[in-house]
C-alpha cells in the first residue's frame, strides 16, 4: 500500500507536472507572499515604543552616559520609515502581501538595530539578540534567496560590531572593560542563534506550508465527492417530481387510442407515446431504487456490504481477487449505514492503494459488533516499509517511485492481443484505445486526504502488517472503526 491518491483515469501529464486535482502543486510559490505592510507597520511602531523606552530607562534610570540625541535621530529616522508605510497603507490595499517589500523593510530593521547596537556597547550590549529577530522571520515568510541575505546582512552587522562599536555605557564613575575574548564569543552564538532559529522556522514554515496545501486539496476532494453525492438525491427529487406529469401524459395517450381508429395514424401516435412513456417510468423507477437493487443509484443510505462492493467495483475485472465479506458478532443481519462521501472517497482510495501493490489477492472485510463497526483493507503484497510506517499519515509521504497502474497495464495488454490477433481485419480503422497513464510517481497526498476524510466521521485509521505467514509476503493492512452511531442508520 501506499500513501498516495491516484485516479481511475487520470490524464497525461508532462514528467514535471502532476494530473488531476494536483495539478500545478510543484509550480505553487514557497514562502515568497511575505508579510503585509500593515503588519510591518505595526511591527515596527511596537520596535520603535521598545528602544525609545530602553533609552529613556538607560538615561534617566541608570544615569547611563549614551549618546542620547544621536540614538534618537535613528530612531526618528524609523518614525520616518513607518510613516510612509502608513501614507502607503492609504493609497494602497495593505492586506496585500509583497516578498520583495518584506525585505528591504526586515533589512532596514537589521541595518538601524545595528547602528544603534554600535552605539551602544556593540556586541557587549546584551541587546544584540535582537538581530535574531529579522531573520527569523525572513526565514518564516520570504523564499531562500531573500531569507540567506537577511541572514548574511547579519553575519556582515555583527562583525562590523565586532569592530567598531563605541564602548558599553556604564554607570558614572565606573568603567566596565570586557576582554575580546567575550565578544569573540557573543558574536559566535548570535550567529550560533541566528542559523538556528532561522533554520527551524525554516522547517517549520515549510511544513505547516505542505500542510496547508494538503488540507486544501483534501477540502477539493470532499467538495467533489459531495457534488457526486449530490447527484442521487437529484435524480431521487428528478424521479419523484416526472411521476406525476407522466402518468398523466400516459392517460391523455390511452384515451386517444380507445378514442382512434383501428391501424389510423392517430392510433399509432398513440401507442408510440404510451410506448415512450412506460419507457419513462422504467427509467424513473431504475433512478429511485436503493443501492443494493440492480441498476439502483446510491442514496443517502445503504447496507453494508452493498457499501463495500460500491467501493470495491472499479477495481475487479484486472489481474486481481478481490474477496468482501461482513461479519457480524452474533450473526444478525448486517446493519444499514450512511452513505458519506468522506467514508466512499476515503474507503475507494485504501482499496486502490492496496491494488496498486497486492501480488494476487484484496481482502475488504467488516466486522460489527455491538459498539462499533471496523473495516479493514488487506493485500498480500510487500507490505509496508520499516521507515514510511511510522510517518504514514503525514502529507507527501510515499514509498511509490512509479505506481503499478493496472488499468494502464491492462489496457496495454487488451490492445497488444487485439493488434497482434490474425485475420478479423476491417476496412474501416479501429478507434485508438483510450489512453490510460501510470501513476505520476505518488504525491504521498493519497493516504492523508483518506485518513482526514475518514476521521471527520469519528473513524480511527490504524496501519500494520497482513496476514503473510513465513515465506509469503506479509502485506500491508489498514482498518478504520467507527462507533456505531457514527456509521450506522438509526432505525
Amino acid at each position: 500500500m501506499n500513501a498516495t491518491e491516484e485516479h481511475p483515469t487520470p490524464q497525461p501529464a508532462e514528467p514535471a507536472e502532476v494530473a488531476g486535482p494536483f495539478a500545478g502543486w510543484r509550480n505553487l510559490p514557497r514562502r515568497n507572499r511575505g508579510l503585509s505592510l500593515r503588519t510591518l507597520v505595526i511591527v515596527r511602531w511596537l520596535t520603535i515604543f521598545g528602544q525609545s523606552a530602553t533609552v529613556f530607562v538607560a538615561t534617566a534610570w541608570f544615569h547611563f552616559d549614551l549618546p542620547l540625541w544621536i540614538c534618537l535621530a535613528v530612531i526618528a529616522v524609523s518614525v520616518l520609515v513607518n510613516l510612509d508605510g502608513m501614507a502607503r497603507l492609504k493609497r494602497s490595499e495593505g492586506s496585500t502581501t509583497d516578498g520583495t517589500l518584506t525585505a528591504a523593510h526586515l533589512g532596514f530593521d537589521i541595518l538601524q538595530i545595528s547602528v544603534l547596537l554600535g552605539l551602544t556597547g556593540g556586541l557587549q550590549n546584551p541587546f544584540c539578540l535582537l538581530l535574531v529577530a529579522p531573520v527569523t522571520v525572513a526565514a518564516a515568510s520570504l523564499p531562500a534567496r531573500q531569507a540567506v541575505l537577511m541572514g548574511l546582512l547579519v553575519l556582515l552587522a555583527t562583525i562590523c560590531l565586532f569592530f567598531v562599536a563605541l564602548p558599553l555605557p556604564w554607570q558614572a564613575g565606573t568603567e566596565l572593560n570586557l576582554p575580546p575574548l567575550y565578544k569573540i564569543g557573543v558574536g559566535m552564538a548570535l550567529t550560533t542563534g541566528v542559523v538556528f532559529t532561522s533554520a527551524y522556522a525554516w522547517r517549520v514554515a515549510a511544513d505547516a506550508e505542505k500542510l496547508e496545501l494538503a488540507l486544501a486539496t483534501t477540502q477539493d476532494v470532499l467538495q467533489r465527492e459531495q457534488r457526486l453525492a449530490a447527484l442521487g438525491g437529484l435524480a431521487a427529487a428528478a424521479a419523484h417530481e416526472l411521476g406525476t406529469p407522466l402518468a398523466t401524459i400516459q392517460v391523455v395517450a390511452k384515451e386517444l387510442l380507445r378514442a382512434s381508429a383501428k391501424g389510423g395514424p392517430a392510433a399509432e401516435d398513440a401507442a408510440l407515446i404510451l410506448q415512450q412513456a412506460e419507457r419513462c417510468r422504467d427509467i424513473l423507477k431504475r433512478l429511485s431504487q436503493q443501492p443494493e437493487e440492480e441498476g439502483g443509484i446510491a442514496f443517502a443510505e445503504v447496507g453494508l456490504k452493498a457499501l463495500l462492493e460500491e467501493v470495491v467495483e472499479p477495481h475487479r475485472g484486472f489481474d486481481l481477487d478481490f474477496e468482501v465479506s461482513v461479519r457480524t458478532a452474533s450473526g444478525e443481519k448486517p446493519p444499514r449505514v450512511r452513505r458519506l462521501p468522506e467514508v466512499i472517497h476515503g474507503l475507494s482510495t485504501l482499496v486502490e492503494n492496496a491494488a496498486d501493490f497486492a501480488g494476487s489477492r484484496v481482502r475488504v472485510r467488516a466486522l460489527v459488533d455491538a459498539g462499533f463497526i471496523e473495516i479493514e483493507v488487506v493485500d498480500d503484497g510487500p507490505g509496508f516499509p520499516p521507515d514510511i510506517l511510522p510517518r504514514l499519515g503525514e502529507p507527501y509521504v510515499t514509498s511509490r517511485p512509479q505506481g503499478k497502474a493496472r488499468r494502464a497495464l491492462a489496457a496495454q495488454i487488451a490492445a497488444s492481443v487485439a493488434a497482434a490477433a490474425p485475420g478479423r481485419r476491417s476496412r474501416r480503422p479501429e478507434p485508438e484505445p483510450e489512453t490510460i497513464a501510470p501513476s505520476q510517481g505518488g504525491m504521498g497526498l493519497g493516504f492523508f486526504i483518506a485518513r482526514t476524510l475518514l476521521e471527520r466521521t469519528g473513524g480511527k485509521v490504524s496501519v500494520g502488517a497482513g496476514d503473510g505467514g513465513r515465506g509469503q509476503p506479509r502485506g500491508a493492512r489498514v482498518s478504520v472503526r467507527w462507533a456505531r452511531p457514527a456509521l450506522e442508520v438509526a432505525t
